[in-house]
């Protein structure tokens, strides 16, 4: 059983930069896959990017690609979210969730995830 635990957040202006950290237990961090997640006010929960078990494939999804930075350290079992130059529309409960399912190929499906996080609130005001 893995136990996800989030870190980071906050609030932030627009242009300014933030870094969340996703931490999971349970189970060697070689074997399972990353995803983060957001979901704004009203609107369905949707995949942020995604890092696959050992680093080597990376997912984006349009609207942060170039903006956002996924990476994982498996020395220490987390995986981080660098989000650079933030607009008010990135305003959002972010997750984070691990899969075990499909070791080496990371989906941006929610539903392919089964362990999340606790959530994590990003704001992005002036």
């Amino acid at each position: 059983q893995l136990q996800v635990v989030q870190s980071g957040g906050g609030w932030v202006q627009p242009g300014g930069s933030l870094r969340l950290s996703c931490k999971a237990s349970g189970l060697s961090s070689e074997y399972y896959n990353i995803g983060w997640f957001r979901q704004a006010p009203g609107k369905e929960r949707e995949g942020v990017s995604c890092i696959n078990n050992i680093g080597g494939q990376l997912n984006y999804a349009d609207s942060v690609r170039g903006r956002f930075t996924i990476s994982r350290d498996n020395l220490n079992g987390t995986v981080y979210l660098r989000m650079d130059r933030l607009a008010p529309e990135d305003t959002a409960i972010y997750y984070c969730a691990a899969s075990a399912r499909r070791p080496f190929y990371c989906s941006l499906t929610r539903d392919n995830y089964d362990y999340w996080g606790q959530g994590t609130q990003v704001t992005v005001s002036s």
